[in-house]
């Protein structure tokens, strides 16, 4: 009988037959069975382990475990790999070194924006930094926005850089961590028809004022102004950085927020004008764009200065 269990607790079956016993006795035969089985030798029908012991990891396991790493974790496993010749190993290796390199660039890259921002703050004895930066200078229609962000020294928001550079998933998930974290934000816009009565230069004057007296409105009060580009002299405290969306984290900030919040304006306006496409084009004079305007004429959202060379009457 007790042969007979240990080959049914080899085969799962054990518990069903000790179940005919008095638990003791049914205990008893159970535990001897697993004994016998454990004393079995493993032989060649066991796989591939035999008698030698487990094998080493596959290439599957160390391309996950490297995937996983940090830079710590990766100079351990890369020098415990130094020797293994396989192929698929070896192009792991390689492939997490570069993603290592890469994440450190990124962070020296970042912490760059946030570092030269302090230096221009300091430089001026100040202490409280906003950032502005426009977007939607070029487009046919559609307003001017003009972001404006004033960010705390920690935390830094991963992924900062200039709007154009990210793609449009990645700036929506950069812009709602960005007015999570930024002691102050906001977007301010021109229309059309002011933009073709003031020009585009009093238009960004006039925006940019609006966005810093917006941010002074919530109670925040800038000791230094950055600007994107060449200076507009709208303020004292402006200082201009050329290229700034890529070089300072607050005009980063201030251009994916402005960007964002005015890409998903133009979708809206979509809605009210489906001929134009304003959600794929945001304004701006794709070929679409231009032929739906020669069609169908001007909305109200269109700077008429800006589309002479291809206007008819309007239909609105």
């Amino acid at each position: 009988l007790g042969v007979l269990l240990s080959r049914c607790a080899r085969r799962g079956g054990a518990l069903v037959l000790a179940a005919f016993f008095c638990r003791p006795v049914g205990r008893l035969l159970l535990s001897w069975g697993e004994r016998r089985e454990r004393a079995r030798p493993r032989g060649r029908a066991r796989g591939r382990e035999g008698t030698c012991g487990r094998m080493g990891p596959t290439v599957a396991e160390i391309r996950q475990r490297l995937q996983e790493a940090d830079a710590r974790e990766f100079a351990v496993l890369e020098r415990a790999l130094v020797a293994d010749t396989r192929k698929g190993v070896r192009d792991a290796v390689e492939v997490a070194r570069r993603r290592i390199e890469a994440e450190q660039a990124e962070r020296e890259r970042l912490a760059s924006l946030y570092a030269f921002e302090r230096v221009l703050a300091e430089g001026r004895g100040a202490g409280v930094v906003v950032g502005l930066d426009e977007v939607g200078r070029g487009p046919l229609a559609g307003p001017l926005a003009v972001g404006a962000v004033v960010l705390p020294l920690e935390p830094a928001v991963v992924g900062l850089n200039d709007s154009k550079q990210l793609k449009a998933e990645v700036r929506e998930r950069i812009a709602l961590e960005v007015k999570q974290v930024a002691v102050a934000w906001t977007v301010e816009y021109v229309e059309a028809a002011d933009i073709d009565a003031a020009g585009m230069t009093a238009s960004l004057v006039t925006a940019f004022r609006r966005a810093v007296a917006r941010i002074e409105a919530a109670g925040v009060h800038p000791d230094v102004v950055l600007l994107d580009g060449n200076p507009l002299r709208l303020d004292d405290r402006e200082v201009n950085v050329v290229k700034g969306d890529c070089r300072c984290a607050s005009i980063a900030a201030a251009s994916i927020v402005a960007k964002v919040e005015r890409d998903a304006l133009m979708c809206r306006y979509a809605e009210d004008y489906p001929e134009y496409g304003f959600d794929a084009c945001k304004g701006y004079a794709s070929p679409a764009h231009i032929e739906a305007i020669k069609r169908f004429g001007l909305t109200p959202l269109h700077r008429a200065t800006f589309c002479t060379a291809f206007t008819q009457p309007t239909l609105f």
